[in-house]
C-alpha cells in the first residue's frame, strides 16, 4: 500500500503506464464538474469511480480486498480515516464474488491513516482496507477511486 500526496505522485511512475495514467487523470480533471459515477479512462483497464458520501463510524464496517484491480482512492474534497492492514491468510467473512471483484473479511484494521484532500491512497490486492470512515466527527466526502486492473 501507498499513502501520499498528489504532488508526489511522480514519484510512483516507476510502477508502470497504467499508474502515469491513473495520476493523470486525477491531476488533469476538474472533479467539481463530474456527478457521481463511473468514468472510463482506458478501457475496463483503467477506469474512474467517483462517490460522494458521509463517513461512517468503523464499528459496523469490515476490510475487503480485491484481486483483478488495484485502487486508488483519492480525496477530492473533505477527510476520512482508512483502516488498513495485510493480506496474510485471513479468511475472508465473505467469499470472494468475482463479479463485484471484492471479498470482505470480519478483523479490525492495525493501522488508520487520515486522508485529507488531494491524498491518496493505493491497495494492491495484498493489501485489506477499510474506506469511508470518520476521523472524528462525520464529513462530507468527495472521493475518486480509480480502478487499475493487475492484468
Amino acid at each position: 500500500m501507498i499513502i501520499d500526496s498528489l504532488d508526489n505522485a511522480h514519484r510512483y511512475h516507476g510502477l508502470g503506464p497504467k499508474f502515469v495514467k491513473a495520476f493523470d487523470y486525477l491531476r488533469q480533471t476538474d472533479f467539481s464538474k463530474l456527478e457521481k459515477g463511473k468514468y472510463e479512462i482506458d478501457g475496463t483497464s483503467i477506469f474512474a469511480i467517483v462517490n460522494e458520501y458521509q463517513t461512517v463510524d468503523p464499528s459496523g464496517e469490515q476490510m475487503e480486498s480485491h484481486k483483478k484491480y488495484i485502487d486508488v482512492q483519492y480525496i477530492v474534497q473533505g477527510e476520512e480515516q482508512i483502516g488498513h492492514d495485510f493480506l496474510n491468510g485471513q479468511a475472508p467473512s465473505k467469499a470472494y464474488d468475482e463479479e463485484a471483484d471484492y471479498m470482505l473479511f470480519a478483523e479490525k484494521p492495525s493501522f488508520f491513516s487520515k486522508l485529507a484532500q488531494h491524498d491518496f491512497a493505493v491497495f494492491f490486492p495484498s493489501d485489506l482496507h477499510m474506506p469511508n470512515l470518520t476521523a472524528h466527527t462525520p464529513k462530507q466526502v468527495k472521493k475518486v477511486v480509480i480502478k487499475i486492473s493487475v492484468a
